[in-house]
């Protein structure tokens, strides 16, 4: 039950929507919500069906076709708008407000547990509940390619892929058609300046869009590899801002390449032989307004930010079934393409599934980064499941083990076996969570039905479905046996 105080602003964000919809003409409303499995779904109404009870009664909507979630014999659910998240749309033509929305039941009138939003509602309620914080801030840092050409098809009896980048090492073309060269190397695009950095302009376009739809952008660059993969930065917030933020920054990033003529893709490996694409994710608890990680203890963190990673390092193996939730991901956790696969924490080393950032010695700066997640996740779940599994840490005193400051893939053999591993595919991370999960049920944030349906979903849809085709490589290993 709302407070008569939240009741209040509650009604100021309400107007401040309205007085937006006429100061800029708008004509449609477009609502959005996010699926299990981390897509962001929409449907649109014209503006004159907007009125202030739609902020409590909601619009009804067809939740059966909604990957994960209803049954068609109880299809019914209402979207109900969060005035909050009010933006003007930059990229449909006529003039359209979009709001982010919660998905409540029709008939009791409660939220719905598999909505993701709510998910994170419910782990910032168990959070304040006992009493460790009440406030938990998130910086993801969603790396993604720019390329200039993809296609692709699946049959039965063919199977291929080709994607192409004007920047790619492998476009150099022949002798007899022009071709202007700085092409980026494997591995070699970290930081390099036009005109080998072919995507700089188009980013910069992205940073615009992206501020001008309220997000904090701190910086943008190209990254490691090559073929137009990118990195922009935009600043923590809490928790439940930061993941509606990380679904608008795909969106804003993939229609911003498409009005240009390219196309962006937050897949995690789709290059062979180069760096994938990660979602590294800054956490910092806070109390009172005051930081919580910053001690006295190892890289200058508190006894309470060496139990989060100590959660977050035993639970690690299921976690990764909900940041790292594709077969593709695991494509990019390998050794040798500074991927996290090493189950260990350090200060600077970036071979360490956790990172302990030193770059400034103010407490506010102190924070953990959790480097294994990519931006397939569903930033709603992930970052659900990331603070329950530091809250466990924190409430069970778990040690997280001495730190790693040597580079993990140059250990001999015996110091080297004590490392514990990231799973090396979907299907065992899925596993893993199967047999540990209770830590994801404290306060009932994540439902017992939302898990199974989880891994049920990934297990049939996306594992069994990839192990059932054909690989083209196969025929190069054994077409001849």
């Amino acid at each position: 039950m709302a407070s008569a105080e939240e009741h209040k602003e509650k009604l100021v964000n309400i107007n401040n929507v309205f007085k937006l919809i006429k100061d800029k003409e708008i004509k449609m409303i477009d609502f959005r919500f996010t699926d299990m499995v981390g897509g962001w779904q929409h449907f649109s109404v014209p503006t004159h069906r907007l009125t202030e009870e739609s902020f409590y009664e909601g619009f009804g909507f067809d939740g059966s076709s909604i990957r994960g979630w209803k049954q068609i014999n109880e299809s019914d659910m209402l979207c109900i708008p969060d005035p909050t998240t009010a933006n003007v749309d930059p990229f449909i033509k006529v003039p359209t407000l979009s709001m982010i929305c919660d998905i409540f039941d029709p008939i009791s009138k409660q939220y719905y547990d598999m909505d993701p939003r709510y998910v994170v509602k419910k782990a910032l309620e168990y959070l304040k509940s006992t009493g460790i914080a009440d406030t938990v801030y998130f910086g993801p840092e969603a790396e993604f390619f720019i390329l200039d050409h993809v296609a692709y098809n699946v049959n039965e009896y063919s199977s291929w892929y080709k994607i192409d980048s004007v920047e790619g090492f492998w476009n150099t073309g022949t002798e007899h058609e022009a071709n202007l060269g700085h092409k980026i190397r494997i591995k070699e695009g970290y930081f390099p300046v036009p005109p080998a950095d072919s995507t700089n302009d188009l980013r910069n376009e992205m940073v615009v869009n992206l501020m001008a739809a309220g997000i904090d952008v701190e910086t943008q660059h190209h990254e490691v590899a090559t073929a137009g993969q990118a990195e922009i930065d935009f600043k923590y917030c809490p928790m439940l801002k930061c993941a509606d933020d990380l679904q608008m920054f795909k969106y804003v990033v993939k229609n911003t390449a498409k009005a240009a003529g390219k196309t962006a893709t937050f897949m995690p490996k789709p290059i062979f032989g180069d760096n994938g694409s990660g979602m590294h994710t800054h956490i910092s608890l806070w109390k009172d307004g005051k930081p919580l990680f910053a001690g006295d203890k190892y890289a200058g963190l508190s006894e309470t930010a060496l139990h989060f990673i100590g959660g977050l390092l035993k639970h690690a193996p299921a976690l990764l079934a909900i940041t790292n939730p594709t077969t593709n991901s695991y494509k990019r956790l390998v050794p040798g393409y500074e991927a996290p696969v090493n189950l260990v924490y350090s200060m600077r080393n970036r071979s360490a599934a956790i990172r302990i950032p030193m770059y400034s010695d103010n407490p506010k700066a102190k924070r953990v980064e959790f480097r294994c997640p990519d931006g397939s996740a569903n930033p709603y779940l992930a970052f659900s499941a990331l603070l329950l599994a530091g809250i466990d840490g924190i409430l069970n005193k778990i040690d997280p083990g001495q730190p790693m400051d040597k580079d993990v893939y140059h250990l001999d053999a015996v110091e080297a076996a004590k490392i514990n591993h990231a799973p090396d595919s979907l299907r065992n991370a899925l596993h893993n969570l199967a047999k540990d999960h209770e830590f994801l049920k404290a306060g009932n944030v994540f439902t017992e039905d939302l898990i199974s349906t989880w891994i049920e979903y990934k297990m049939n849809k996306e594992v069994k479905e990839v192990q059932l085709r054909p690989h083209p490589y196969e025929f190069h290993l054994y077409y001849e046996v």
